[in-house]
């Protein structure tokens, strides 16, 4: 779909009209194709991935380390 719009084959509503798809979604499907081309600025496919692994291991990370400070201030009140 993407290669038959930057082709210049048919444009991007035509696409999304012949697929049953937005207009939308073909667009940004077409944009995110042009950045991993390097035609656009922004994050590529890959760089986008990346930085979703990265958010979720953070928020891991985190919640790993707020069980830590429970565990601690409870094994502190039982020292006492």
């Amino acid at each position: 779909m993407v290669g038959l719009c930057r082709r210049g084959d048919r444009s991007v509503g035509q696409v999304a009209k012949d697929f049953e798809l937005t207009e939308i979604a073909v667009r940004d499907w077409v944009r995110q194709a042009e950045v991993d081309a390097g035609e656009r600025n922004g994050l590529t496919s890959s760089e986008r991935e990346e930085l979703a692994a990265l958010r979720r291991e953070n928020r891991r990370l985190r919640e790993d380390a707020d069980v830590l400070k429970r565990a601690t201030a409870f094994f502190a009140k039982e020292t006492r």
